[in-house]
Order: structure tokens, then C-alpha cells, then sequence
């Protein structure tokens, strides 16, 4: 009876329905089984499993299903180094404000002296003067400020129109030579205006300066006296028609009457530069002589008189 029992039919196999058979079936229909009978083998039916067994797959990766990869160590700053950011940062902060205190002190000592930083700001749309009446000029010499300003760009006006009629009759063939003389009046006469007696008057009416008046009285003479000269324009130390003068605008009309009407506009301008100017200087003389400048500034030339002779 044991060797009844040695083997089982019925035990599970590991069966691998893929490979191939290792033992056909016999003729007959007998099966691998050691004797009778089991099954028989019919076309187009599936052939025994063999006994073999399939070799072990390999292991997968360790992030075989990490689709994002193994994650990347970044090292922080560590405490020493943002103690060490701390120190930069507190030295720097003291450094600006050092330098922030030096520059507040140097704007001070250059006020006390008299020196007073000037940004432009004039015209707004391309400053190149630095230009505050309503702030920094006394408000009881405004108005007259404002109309030394109006002379300013009044004398502006009358050399820029000089230059256009001018050139409509260098156009019209009287030479190149007067086109030439206007240009040069106007690029010297615009900017020298404005440093020798414009500034002057405007400092010496926001800082009270003797001197700054007497600088202005002598160059705004100069330019009330080129005013007259260019409303005439004799051809006496100028070619007369390079200044659209009375005498000019006469001559020319004669040959043109579109250049003769822009030389006597630019009479008309030369004439209201002039009545302007006059009235400014005057204006200005008396509060200069109002205001006790006249003998502040007779002692200031005779300390220099002094201090020359010794």
C-alpha cells in the first residue's frame, strides 16, 4: 500500500503554458504521466506543459517607479555664513550713512559760504539753466526778475528772427557772408546774454551782492547799447545787412518785398528789445540805489582800491 501512495496525480505542477513541451504525446493518446491513459491529443489542441521551471527575473531599479527621479541634495547656507552676511550688510549700512552725513555737512559748510548748488531745470523739456524765480528770489523783486527774464528771451526772439530773414535774403542773392554774421550773433549773443548779465542779476538779487549789481549794470549797458545799434543797423562796424535794422529793411524792400516785411519785423523786435531793456535797468538801478548798495559797493571798491595800492 505504500507504494500505492508514492506519488499523487492530483499535485499542483508549476506549469509554464508558454514554453514548449518536453514530451509529446504518445500515439495512441497516452500521456507523459508514467502509464495509462490521462488525455488524448486531437490537432489544433494545446500541447502538455512540460515540467520545466522559468529562470528568475532581474530586480528592478530602486526608482524603477519614481518617475521624477532621485531628488537632488542643495546645501544651505549654513549659520556661520549668514552671520557672516549680517556683518557685511551692517558694515556696509554704516558706511552710507558715514558718507550720507560727510555730504550733509559739506552742503552746509558750501551754504555758509555762500555757494549754492544749482540744478537745471529750465525749459522742463530739455533743462540746461537752472531757472526758480517763486523760490528763490524775495518777493518784492519778483516782478522785476520776471521782466529781466522777458529781456532775455526777447533778445532770444530778435536774433533768432534775424537769422530767418536773413537767410531769405541770402536766398534772394544778397551773399552768404550776412548769413554767416547772423548765425555767429546768435549762437554768441544767446548763451553770452544769459552769463554776463542774466546770472549776475539773478544772484545778486537772491544773495544781495554789491558786486553781482555792478557786474550786471556794466554788461546789460553793452546789450541795451547792441539792441539800438541792431534796430539802426548802419553799415559801420557790422555788415549792415546782416542785422535786420531800419536802414537794411529799407534797402532791401526795394528788391523784395517778402524780405523788406522780414527785415522791418525784425525792426519792430530790436525797438521793443531796447524800450524793455531800458525800463529794466532803470528799474533795477533804483532799488539798487534804494536798497543801499550803491554805498555798500562804494566801499567795497575803495577797500579794493586799497588793497590794490598796497
Amino acid at each position: 500500500m505504500a507504494g500505492r501512495y508514492d506519488s499523487n496525480p492530483f499535485d499542483e505542477e508549476e506549469v509554464n503554458p508558454f514554453s514548449e513541451p518536453a514530451v509529446r504525446g504518445k500515439a495512441g493518446g497516452q500521456s507523459s504521466y508514467g502509464g495509462g491513459p490521462f488525455y488524448t491529443t486531437h490537432p489544433g489542441s494545446v500541447p502538455p506543459a512540460s515540467n520545466s521551471r522559468l529562470s528568475p527575473l532581474p530586480p528592478e531599479p530602486a526608482d524603477f517607479y519614481n518617475d521624477r527621479g532621485a531628488t537632488i541634495d542643495i546645501p544651505l547656507d549654513s549659520t556661520k555664513d549668514v552671520k557672516k552676511k549680517e556683518k557685511e550688510l551692517q558694515a556696509l549700512e554704516t558706511e552710507l550713512n558715514r558718507r550720507e552725513k560727510e555730504l550733509k555737512r559739506r552742503e552746509e559748510a558750501a551754504a555758509r559760504a555762500g555757494i549754492v548748488i544749482e540744478e537745471k531745470n529750465w525749459p522742463p523739456f530739455f533743462p540746461i539753466i537752472h531757472h526758480d524765480i517763486a523760490n528763490e528770489i524775495p518777493i518784492h523783486v519778483q516782478r522785476m526778475q520776471y521782466f529781466a527774464f522777458a529781456s532775455l528771451l526777447g533778445l532770444v526772439l530778435c536774433l533768432f528772427w534775424n537769422v530767418i530773414a536773413v537767410t531769405a535774403a541770402w536766398i534772394k542773392g544778397e551773399g552768404v557772408k550776412i548769413w554767416f554774421l547772423a548765425i555767429i550773433y546768435f549762437i554768441s549773443g544767446v548763451p553770452g546774454a544769459y552769463v554776463l548779465w542774466y546770472r549776475p542779476l539773478y544772484r545778486a538779487m537772491r544773495t544781495e551782492s554789491a558786486l553781482k549789481f555792478g557786474w550786471f549794470f556794466l554788461f546789460y549797458l553793452l546789450h541795451i547799447c547792441f539792441c539800438i545799434y541792431s534796430a539802426v543797423a548802419p553799415p559801420v562796424i557790422f555788415k549792415g545787412k546782416s542785422l535786420t535794422g531800419i536802414l537794411p529793411a529799407i534797402d532791401v524792400i526795394g528788391n523784395s518785398v517778402i524780405v523788406g516785411i522780414f527785415y522791418f519785423v525784425g525792426f519792430g523786435l530790436f525797438c521793443l528789445e531796447s524800450l524793455l531793456s531800458i525800463w529794466v535797468i532803470q528799474q533795477v538801478y533804483m532799488y539798487f540805489r534804494g536798497s543801499g548798495k550803491a554805498a555798500e559797493m562804494k566801499r567795497e571798491a575803495a577797500r579794493g582800491a586799497m588793497r590794490a595800492a598796497f
